[in-house]
């Protein structure tokens, strides 16, 4: 009698896939679990309560008026800097530490996976907007129990909106940039240069140039984002932000989903 032979292909076509809820959940632990990402958040609720403490000093030795959006303003400038650099590490982990293989033989869509990270930011952004009103609130209550002066909240409502939407431009065109690289320091780079170093040249240009200072609240996404930190956005601000939007944010995230989808995994 003949042995049976050995079938030569492995059909998994009815193997169901990993649920999206449970891709989610790993990759907001991987968020948490590794030594950077955790310090980096640390470093991120630490650095907020501080430098909202200066001001809170500074404001009250100087007898200053601050309002809630001014706190929040000042929130802004560690959360506005380091939750994209979360947003780059977020993507540029599985090839930077070298768990691409295993991730992408588990879930052989790449998309899914990434779709799965970016839900994590995104849902990051919303809990960093959370805790950056828990913190002004508390900021700003201490202003008028240290200074004796009216506590001023303003429109909380839009002022909330506003910067969830500020934070989550910030998270998701960290995640873009991280996308495009595939490498943390590359991506923490060219954010750092996209976000402190090219404003200087287009503001020497809008003042040079009058043709320039027409045309750069278009293409330039860091300026048209200015007026959701003063909670002012309005009319034609709005159709900025979608132009720039999709120079900075748009297409580095269709360059990076590309380039993801043709890489090499190790």
């Amino acid at each position: 009698m003949s042995a049976m032979a050995a079938p030569t292909t492995l059909d998994v076509s009815h193997t169901p896939s990993v649920p999206f809820g449970r891709l989610v959940q790993v990759e907001a632990r991987k968020l948490a679990d590794t030594r950077a990402g955790r310090w980096l958040l640390i470093a991120i609720a630490a650095l907020t309560v501080v430098v909202l403490g200066i001001q809170l000093a500074v404001v009250v030795a100087n007898d200053v008026s601050v309002t809630y959006l001014d706190f929040l303003l000042g929130a802004n400038t560690p959360m506005g800097i380091l939750l994209p650099v979360l947003g780059i590490m977020s993507v540029t982990s599985e090839w930077s530490q070298r768990t691409a293989m295993v991730t992408f033989t588990l879930e052989p869509s790449r998309l899914r996976v990434i779709a799965a990270k970016f839900v994590c930011v995104m849902i990051l952004s919303v809990v960093a907007l959370v805790v950056g009103l828990v913190i002004g609130a508390f900021a700003n209550v201490l202003y008028g129990a240290m200074s004796g002066d009216t506590v001023v909240w303003g429109n909380v409502g839009t002022i909330a909106v506003d910067y969830l939407l500020v934070w989550v431009l910030g998270m998701a065109t960290g995640f873009a940039f991280g996308m495009v690289f595939l490498n943390s320091p590359a991506g923490i780079v060219l954010f750092f240069v996209y976000s402190f170093v090219l404003p200087a040249p287009f503001e020497i240009g809008a003042h040079l140039l009058g043709w320039f200072h027409d045309i750069r609240p278009w293409i330039d996404f860091n300026n048209a984002q200015g007026p959701l930190l003063d909670a002012t956005i309005h009319g034609n601000e709005w159709a900025q932000l979608v132009t720039s939007g999709l120079i900075w944010l748009v297409l580095p995230f269709l360059i990076g989903l590309a380039r993801i989808q043709r890489a090499e995994v190790k």
